[in-house]
């Protein structure tokens, strides 16, 4: 799905992903490379395949965008290096012609080092690119720019004709800021409040459907 955002057009993926035509930048949040690693040393039983299967994705993206740069909202990585980073530096080498852009989220604690050897360029706090700031948690104040984020995992509750739920990621699109649904499977979904005005982009197997605040 398309659509104007700020005079910009930006193609919301099914794959939890935004395309910025304009700038040829594949926009996502939240991908916790790692994380499923981490569970298993804490002995979780979680499948080593979620993290492969994420970047599976990634890779379908792309190919699909051809995008100059990847933009990562915060949280790229779950803490420190271990098997899952490895994974991901392979596949980095496999796309090295792509710039790969961090905005650090409150997981991402890989040493100075570690960034630089997987080619990554790392910004603390935000990154501005006019009409947009890309930042990972929401700003408090509201300025000229058009805040991008991540870091609530924003889902949505669709109800069927037979009053049953289902609750989907989503994209989330208020009056001054945004919300990208985490790329990785392997995070819980927070269903946010609305307000008219609000709205929301619901994940369905099919498509990337409107759904009205």
């Amino acid at each position: 799905m398309t659509i104007d955002c700020k005079g910009e057009q930006l193609i919301l993926s099914s794959d939890r992903a935004i395309y910025w035509q304009a700038k040829k930048m594949l926009i996502i949040s939240d991908l916790h490379i790692g994380k499923s690693a981490h569970f298993r040393k804490s002995g979780i039983p979680v499948p080593d395949s979620i993290n492969l299967t994420d970047l599976q994705r990634l890779t379908a993206l792309v190919a699909e965008f051809n995008p100059e740069t990847l933009l990562v909202t915060g949280d790229m990585f779950h803490n420190n290096i271990n098997s899952d980073t490895n994974t991901f530096m392979h596949w980095r080498k496999s796309f090295a012609h792509l710039k790969v852009v961090l905005i650090k989220g409150n997981h991402d604690n890989l040493k100075n080092e570690d960034y630089d050897a997987l080619g990554i360029d790392v910004y603390q706090k935000e990154l501005l690119a006019a009409p947009f700031r890309f930042i990972h948690d929401k700003p408090s104040e509201v300025d000229e720019y058009y805040n991008i984020s991540g870091h609530i995992h924003p889902g949505v509750i669709i109800y069927g004709k037979a009053k049953q739920q289902l609750k989907f990621p989503c994209f989330y699109f208020g009056s001054d800021y945004a919300i990208l649904p985490a790329f990785s499977v392997f995070t819980g979904l927070k269903v946010l409040d609305s307000k008219q005005g609000d709205r929301f982009y619901a994940i369905t197997p099919a498509k990337v459907i409107t759904i009205k605040a």
